[in-house]
């Protein structure tokens, strides 16, 4: 493939893997041909050419899975269209559960399943002996077979998408080293590479593991670190045959597939080996590791157990490879935050060619169009903090992430490593008080407080985990007294300038030209008018606003905002987080305390809801916002973070009178649900409208100049809505809800829900979520139709309302 490389292309790929290979052949079938892809050595000798070739549509979420589950479309295709073979067959995925936690989760994939067409079935212990006999069944408490999943080959695979890339114009270059590169003043791309320099429209890296350093030169976060990845190959075994489906053993951490009459065996123990890239051969090409027993023994320990004969059978082959993972198990995917037109796609957590065909053909439309075409949030690469490329955190952190692929995907689950990496100034004080903490880029984060003889330690549960006692008594508190939270994680970024005010408002969708003092909450949208940013905006003088975010996605809010200032406009962005504490005051209580400790008059005609105002407690000046996220009467203070532990204490005290009872991010959940408050990332999403998520009311149609997005939703406006969020409550008392629970309607599925939490004030788990039929939802659509939602392959009646099942016309928060 080595000939003359061109001075300048459209589109330069960096990497010759499953995942930059993906993209060309996305981006020539997507017709942009002139496309080049650079490769330092030979085509999959970074990590591809030692992957299992595993092929699974199903994930966790809806989401994920309508990027994974193209796969399954995509291989058939890819060979049709090249004629050549990639090794895909559809011998089908048989997942085992070891305990019944495991079989319900498996359910719950199930059910899930059922919105992509995949067909699924369950299994009894003995059902799933009779399709592998193999096994053990005195290990087995049920199994889930997908047909429809399979296995590949993947260094066939590579040279057919590059086949198909090549056929419609692409270029390809191996043993090409890419050494310098810069962005020109022309907005262009600069490579300096062994043959030659060329530049390039738009930038793609994807060299695996490699592309945190390689990025760096660019100034870009992309937070990967390797781990070693060990599977062995048997020696002929008599039961494997071709048709054999690939085994999934999550709580024995192997996995199991057919590999030429002998068993391949690999593994996501639930701590990995950290791998730094120093630690790698000179020679990065083909790496393999050193064969390390003592590591793999528990995991093949594990795989003895399911299946005995293998302790009767000899290795043929030890395979030792290193992987990237990132932080959350989720890829880097998207446009380089600061950096226009170069983009990153790595880190897929040694999924690459499950996910490859999604997310190369999600990244080729991004990268002609400008924008996703679906909703990549999770995967967006602008959502890192700059600590997260911190050497020592990926180090700590990539181990769990290797074993996160197969751990039980718990409701709340927390990670344990690296931890913890920013805490706020209260934290040594809530710890004392009794908090169990979470984690949410990098934040410890109080989620629930333990009473006294109570060890604040997380059981998890798919039904009723150990805090649920703990955090109803909290959500009791908010309703009938008050309660303190500490919410200082929740981003601040200060808009200032001149022309700060018609900037935002040209971003926003509500009136940003309000009073000093006036509090806005409001979306930032996309050109289909989908919701790409999730905001409450305090107009804090003439010239400056302050923007409000939450934590997991408060940098790629920053992005988006960046990206979006014209250079004629005089406006900067300052990232002011840990300035700032905040300490959240809601309920009933929460204005007699309040007003106790600042001498303030709080009253309606004083100073009404959604208005900022400044008040005293102890020796600080806090600025205080009436608003709230859990449907009561509340404020959330700001406070510069160096009084704030003062002023907590104050509140503690003084709070005693007033019924107190500190509360955590599990209550916020809750209470929000109750009230039916939606939130980015899981309720709003570049895919959804704020008139389809019922929040048209804060859309100004008529605002001078309008505002992004505003084209797209002139045809929603008024009309009849296909799609429209939906609230619901479950009649039985017993279930809990989390999230992607299908949801029916007259015996037809209809969506699913996208939050759900225990409402332990209305006796039912309560959900939200968009509800799709072709001849429109309407309130009498929703009054007059029975519903259901569907938890692990079984219904439960629900009620539906368009309205909040708690306060629906919303009188507390303004009591």
């Amino acid at each position: 493939m080595k000939k003359d490389l061109p001075r300048h292309a459209r589109v330069v790929v960096v990497g010759g893997g499953v995942v930059g290979s993906s993209i060309a052949y996305q981006l020539t079938k997507a017709g942009v041909s002139d496309v080049v892809l650079l490769e330092r050595g030979a085509l999959t000798c970074g990590t591809s050419w030692h992957a299992a070739g595993l092929i699974m549509q199903l994930r966790g979420g809806h989401t994920s899975t309508e990027i994974a589950s193209y796969n399954a479309k995509f291989y058939p295709e890819l060979e049709a269209d090249t004629g050549m073979m990639t090794g895909f067959k559809q011998n089908g995925t048989l997942a085992i559960g070891r305990n019944k936690d495991r079989v319900h989760e498996m359910s719950r994939r199930a059910s899930l399943a059922k919105s992509f067409g995949i067909e699924t079935h369950t299994l009894s212990p003995s059902e799933t002996k009779e399709m592998y006999p193999a096994l053990d069944q005195d290990f087995i408490e049920g199994g889930l077979f997908i047909p429809g999943d399979g296995q590949l080959n993947p260094v066939d695979t590579v040279n057919a998408l590059i086949n198909g890339a090549k056929k419609r114009g692409a270029r390809v270059f191996e043993e090409t080293l890419v050494g310098k590169m810069q962005r020109l003043p022309s907005g262009e791309y600069q490579l300096e590479t062994n043959i030659g320099p060329i530049t390039c429209e738009k930038l793609v890296l994807a060299c695996g593991l490699w592309t945190r350093d390689f990025a760096a030169q660019l100034g870009v976060r992309v937070p990967l670190f390797a781990c070693e990845h060990m599977y062995v190959v048997t020696e002929p075994m008599d039961f494997i045959h071709p048709a054999l489906p690939v085994l999934r053993d999550t709580d024995g951490y192997t996995y199991m597939k057919e590999d030429a009459g002998k068993l391949l065996i690999g593994s996501f123990e639930p701590r990995g080996k950290a791998l730094p890239v120093g630690n790698l051969p000179t020679d990065q090409r083909f790496i393999e590791m050193q064969e390390d027993w003592d590591h793999f023994a528990l995991p093949y320990s594990k795989a003895m157990e399911m299946v005995p004969d293998l302790a009767d059978v000899g290795i043929n082959r030890f395979m030792n490879g290193p992987e990237s993972f990132t932080p959350d198990d989720l890829p880097c995917l998207g446009e380089a935050p600061g950096l226009p037109n170069c983009f990153i796609a790595a880190g897929l957590n040694s999924e690459g060619f499950e996910i490859s065909p999604g997310i190369s053909r999600a990244l080729a439309r991004w990268i002609i169009d400008g924008e996703p075409d679906l909703d990549l949030v999770d995967y967006d690469v602008a959502r890192f903090h700059p600590f997260q490329t911190n050497q020592n955190y990926l180090s700590a952190r990539a181990p769990e992430s290797l074993g996160g692929i197969f751990e039980m995907p718990w409701p709340f689950k927390d990670h344990e490593s690296a931890r913890p990496a920013r805490k706020s100034h209260l934290h040594d004080r809530l710890a004392a008080r009794g908090a169990c903490f979470g984690e949410t880029a990098g934040w410890e984060r109080p989620m629930w407080f333990a009473p006294k003889g109570v060890e604040p330690r997380n059981e998890y549960s798919f039904f009723r985990p150990n805090w649920y006692e703990h955090t109803a008594r909290e959500c009791l508190a908010a309703r009938e007294t008050v309660v303190l939270m500490d919410i200082s994680s929740f981003g601040k970024t200060l808009v200032k300038g001149r022309d700060a005010c018609a900037y935002l408002n040209w971003m926003c969708v509500s009136e940003m030209d309000v009073p000093v003092g006036k509090l806005v909450y409001t979306h930032m949208l996309n050109s289909k008018g989908g919701i790409e940013v999730d905001i409450t905006v305090d107009r804090m003088a003439e010239d400056q606003y302050m923007v409000y975010s939450s934590a997991g996605v408060h940098f790629r809010d920053m992005n988006w905002m960046q990206n979006h200032i014209r250079g004629d406009q005089h406006v900067t962005l300052t990232e002011l987080t840990a300035a700032y504490s905040v300490l959240n005051v809601q309920g009933p209580n929460s204005r007699g305390l309040l007003e106790t400790l600042s001498g303030a008059d709080l009253s309606n005609e004083a100073f009404p809801f959604l208005t900022a105002q400044e008040i005293e407690i102890g020796y600080a000046i806090i600025r205080a916002k009436r608003m709230t996220f859990v449907g009561e009467l509340g404020w959330e203070l700001q406070i510069p973070s160096e009084f704030v532990q003062d002023v907590y204490d104050i509140i503690i005290k003084a709070g005693q009178a007033f019924g107190l009872v500190e509360a955590g991010y599990h209550t916020l959940e809750h209470l929000r649900c109750e009230r039916a408050y939606r939130e980015y990332g899981l309720d709003l999403a570049p895919d959804d409208t704020p008139i389809e998520a019922g929040l048209g009311f804060i859309v100004k149609m008529d605002k001078p100049g309008g505002f992004i997005g505003r084209d797209a939703l002139v045809p929603q406006k008024g009309q009849t809505l296909t799609k429209r969020m939906v609230n619901f409550k479950l009649k039985d008392s017993e279930p809990a809800l989390f999230h992607d629970e299908l949801i029916w309607m007259n015996g037809v599925r209809v969506g699913y829900l996208s939050s759900g939490a225990y409402g332990f004030n209305l006796g039912s788990a309560v959900g939200m979520g968009y509800v799709k039929h072709p001849d429109g939802v309407t309130a009498d659509t929703i009054n007059s139709a029975e519903f259901e939602i569907e938890i692990a392959c079984e219904r439960f009646a629900a009620e539906a309302s368009l309205k909040s099942f708690y306060d629906p016309t919303g009188a507390r928060v303004k009591m």
